[in-house]
């Protein structure tokens, strides 16, 4: 499930704040729970401002209260958006990027709110969380577009090709269009022997896209009602990505791609979609099989 060997998990996880930048990643949450079959976990965090040897117990207490009274306000906030969608409730002590990667485990995936790319600051939660955790991280945009249509950016790479089995399997549940985007213009990832092929670009070509129909091909056959198209660009992924993300429901990407230069958890091209991406961003980690690479 979610492009991931296994069973599906019980929940969608969700990361709460009360906020009304929150609200659309809160509908998508309850959404994905719908489609799925699943039920939804919301957590909320607060946290003692000041040194332990300073803890004043009333106060303390009024803080978790006033957590508790806004998780309560989420769960019904949800239940106003699907009244048979069950929500439990988590209320944690920490900072909510640890928060989540611990309740993550029997978690299908995450789902978090995001400020609008303009204001994502580098040690928000919607950046540091993809890098820490090993499901998949959906990042909602505040503005997330209806058009009907999923952009996923693979590379031959078996953590893309997660990634694409994420993508077509949201694009059959939400029945949107899949395209399948692979930005080829990588000389510094590819081995040596590869190297002659960029000074060949019509070869190039050729090659990267008989590997794309490769990678897509059990995927297309696992999902026959998704409408697949499949594009090659002999041009940066950065920019290949972000172009291909414009008026896109989601952007679905791996946690890291062929390089493996990069010494950030999280790969350059997949921070980049989180920062600067119009559109809704899915960060999908390895799967233990990869149904593309055999």
């Amino acid at each position: 499930m979610s492009g991931q060997a296994g069973v599906q998990r019980p929940h969608i996880l969700f990361g709460f704040d009360g906020t009304e930048e929150n609200e659309p990643a809160l509908r998508w949450a309850v959404e994905e729970a719908r489609l799925r079959g699943l039920e939804v976990v919301m957590c909320h965090c607060w946290h003692w401002p000041y040194q332990a040897g300073h803890v004043d117990a009333a106060v303390e207490a009024i803080v978790r209260r006033a957590g508790e009274n806004l998780l309560a306000c989420g769960v019904r906030r949800a239940r106003e958006m699907d009244a048979r969608g069950t929500v439990h409730t988590r209320l944690r002590p920490e900072p909510i990027a640890e928060a989540l990667v611990r309740e993550s485990g029997d978690a299908e995936l995450i789902v978090v709110g995001s400020h609008e790319r303009e204001r994502l600051q580098p040690g928000s939660t919607a950046v540091r969380l993809p890098a820490l955790t090993r499901r998949p991280v959906v990042v909602v945009r505040r503005a997330a577009a209806r058009n009907g249509l999923i952009v996923v950016g693979v590379d031959g790479s078996a953590r893309a090709d997660a990634a694409l089995g994420f993508g077509i399997e949201e694009a059959e549940l939400r029945g949107c269009a899949l395209r399948v985007v692979w930005a080829a213009w990588e000389p510094q990832a590819v081995p040596e022997a590869e190297l002659p092929m960029f000074g060949d670009r019509a070869r190039l070509t050729r090659t990267r896209t008989a590997m794309l129909e490769r990678v897509v091909a059990p995927w297309r056959d696992l999902h026959p009602k998704v409408d697949v198209d499949v594009s090659l660009v002999l041009d940066r992924p950065r920019e290949v990505l972000l172009a291909a993300a414009e008026g896109a429901d989601l952007l679905v990407v791996g946690d890291r791609g062929t390089g493996g230069l990069d010494p950030l958890p999280l790969g350059a091209t997949s921070s980049a979609m989180l920062h600067h991406a119009t559109c809704s961003v899915a960060i999908v980690p390895p799967s233990g099989t990869a149904l593309g690479n055999g």
